[in-house]
């Protein structure tokens, strides 16, 4: 048996998580995050070391609350959008001092805050269930992960383009075509812009929707759309530099 040290009450666990226990007993019970105990029928214990690595997997996090409906952790969620404009502002200014990010802070900063406003945009007075967004950031890794459980890009591009049939086409549009001028159909534009900050910098895009993945690279204009394993309602974002 593990150095008590570095074994940690079930209690204590759904606290460093941001998660219910009960939370915790449906996970180990998936083996998705295993406790161990130190006698059969005694208490749930959860090692240190597979907390942390845990949280430091942003993306599938981030990826299985999109997909599998599954409680969000609290240091990442961003009920409305005051939330996460006040951690975008807190991440820029780490970047800047960071000597991976430095140069790049204030673009990375932009890129992240239109993928997220436009969540909170396209799902105005219509989210199907959980208000907010999915936001972290590791500079280690040099990543940003974004997602919502919102109503997704083709359902709000219907509305002024009901002739879109499927994700792929909807995602093409919306990081190409300017929609409209008109409120709400302007929502979404940013996304040109995303794409354009991306085909002049070191920067990478990976964004889904629905059944959509498209994949941005560094210093190209170039969009890669495919058809994605499993399907999310809302969208889904991981930008590396």
């Amino acid at each position: 048996m593990e150095n008590n040290e570095d074994l940690i009450l079930i209690g204590d666990a759904a606290e460093i998580l941001g998660v219910s226990i009960n939370t915790l007993r449906r996970w180990d019970e998936s083996g998705r995050l295993s406790s161990v105990r130190k006698q059969p029928g005694g208490n749930r214990y959860y090692r240190r070391k597979d907390l942390e690595v845990f949280k430091d997997d942003l993306f599938r996090l981030a990826e299985e609350w999109a997909v599998s409906e599954t409680e969000l952790p609290k240091d990442f969620y961003c009920q409305d959008s005051s939330v996460f404009l006040a951690r975008i502002t807190k991440m820029t200014g780490l970047m800047i001092q960071n000597k991976d990010s430095k140069d790049l802070f204030s673009l990375l900063g932009s890129v992240a805050g239109e993928i997220g406003n436009n969540s909170y945009d396209h799902n105005l007075g219509k989210w199907p269930d959980v208000h907010g967004i999915f936001f972290g950031f590791d500079l280690n890794k040099k990543q940003i992960v974004l997602a919502d459980r919102g109503v997704g890009i083709l359902e709000t591009l219907k509305r002024v383009r009901p002739e879109l049939k499927d994700h792929k086409r909807a995602v093409e549009v919306a990081f190409t075509e300017i929609i409209s001028g008109r409120e709400p159909e302007a929502r979404g534009n940013g996304l040109k812009y995303v794409r354009n900050v991306i085909s002049k910098n070191p920067i990478n895009l990976q964004f889904q929707t629905g059944d959509a993945e498209l994949t941005l690279h560094a210093n190209s204009s170039d969009l890669n759309i495919k058809t994605a394993k499993q399907s999310i309602r809302g969208c889904l974002a991981l930008i590396t530099y």
